[in-house]
């Protein structure tokens, strides 16, 4: 298959990571773009230019079309990001970093943040999600479901099981223009589709769930899986 994407070289990482830190290609930003173009059904790369500019908006409470122009300033964003803030704070890193540095990163990833990881979702889940629902079974989901669906906890409803996320965020973390990505939205459906309940993201600061609204969500799908 003839892909059109183009090759920016070595230059790939440093754009794809400063456009990941600073969420220029989000749905908020660009609009839905998987979403966009399955609906369009594209024969061409010309046919999806021209029909994305034409209906593509910007995910949100108050949706803006995108055009050629706003596509131009988010490229120019990302050019002064990496200028001013990505490559300085890349260099002063550089000239910092150690052999013991690299040692002791490789050890902390793998064991040390696993285990904190381990422990805080543990405790979202005993020390929250089980004093809310005490109706509700909650079990970790088993290794090959965790990483092919993205789901850390099933809570069994009956014989229907609701799905839990959590994703751990600091205390400035701005997660309202969060938006699970077309991979992760599709792991969810067919989830949904396996197990009856939808699937919940939990933003937890330590061992506190900082969207609480999603408690009453979870409350109106046990309700639904109760009455099924």
């Amino acid at each position: 298959m003839k892909t059109c994407s183009k090759n920016f070289g070595k230059k790939e990482k440093v754009l794809n990571y400063a456009c990941q830190t600073y969420q220029l290609s989000r749905p908020n930003k660009v609009g839905a773009v998987m979403s966009l173009i399955r609906e369009c059904q594209p024969k061409t790369i010309e046919e999806w230019g021209k029909w994305y500019l034409e209906n593509a908006h910007t995910d949100g409470k108050n949706p803006a079309k995108v055009t050629k122009e706003v596509l131009k300033e988010l490229g120019e964003r990302l050019y002064v990001k990496i200028k001013e803030i990505v490559i300085p704070e890349w260099q002063e890193a550089f000239n910092q970093l150690t052999l013991q540095d690299c040692i002791d990163y490789i050890y902390n990833l793998t064991v040390n943040r696993t285990y904190d990881g381990f422990n805080r979702e543990k405790s979202v889940v005993t020390d929250n999600l089980e004093k809310e629902f005490p109706e509700v079974k909650f079990v970790e989901s088993d290794p090959q479901l965790d990483h092919a669906g993205d789901i850390d906890y099933l809570g069994w409803v009956g014989d229907k099981a609701f799905g839990i996320q959590i994703k751990p965020v600091t205390a400035k973390a701005n997660f309202g223009n969060y938006s699970p990505s077309e991979r992760m939205k599709a792991s969810f459906r067919e989830f949904e589709k396996k197990y009856g309940g939808k699937v919940f993201i939990i933003f937890s600061i330590d061992d506190k769930i900082k969207n609480e609204e999603v408690l009453r969500e979870i409350r109106d799908e046990i309700k639904r899986l109760s009455n099924k």
